[in-house]
């Protein structure tokens, strides 16, 4: 009976998937985000992968304890027209952020750097990370 079963909604898998990204980005369990939610860590695995739909008022709850708009969860979704709404034309597709926080380092690096309270500071790391690309890409 297992091919009977309904396939997730492209957009329930990327509201999932950009839940979980937020989720690590920020180093929270799915045991953590569960619990602010009222809700257990197995429901928040079904978000994640889309096997559940998310409603509206948990996704608001969600964007709430995640810190970030609601938007944030559709951002790159399938068949989205990122021009027309004026988002980054760099960023057409989110998947090398995805990839990158993906990675150990990548996340480490995300974790450390969102402590930096200072702007000045996290402007010239910034600076600091091209210039060493740059370097790297002469090499």
């Amino acid at each position: 009976m297992a091919e009977n079963k309904k396939k997730p909604n492209p957009i329930d898998i990327h509201v999932g998937s950009r839940i979980r990204l937020r989720r690590t980005m920020l180093g929270m369990s799915q045991e953590k985000l569960g619990e602010s939610l009222g809700i257990t860590f197995q429901q928040i695995q079904k978000y994640e992968k889309g096997t559940n739909r998310v409603g509206a008022s948990r996704l608001q709850n969600i964007s709430t304890i995640l810190n970030v708009p609601v938007s944030f969860f559709f951002e790159d979704a399938p068949g989205e027209q990122t021009d027309a709404q004026g988002g980054f034309s760099e960023a057409s597709s989110s998947n090398y952020v995805v990839d990158f926080l993906s990675s150990s380092e990548g996340l480490q690096l995300n974790r450390a750097f969102v402590k930096i309270s200072d702007p000045k500071v996290r402007r010239k790391l910034v600076d600091l990370v091209k210039a060493l690309a740059t370097e790297a890409e002469a090499d």
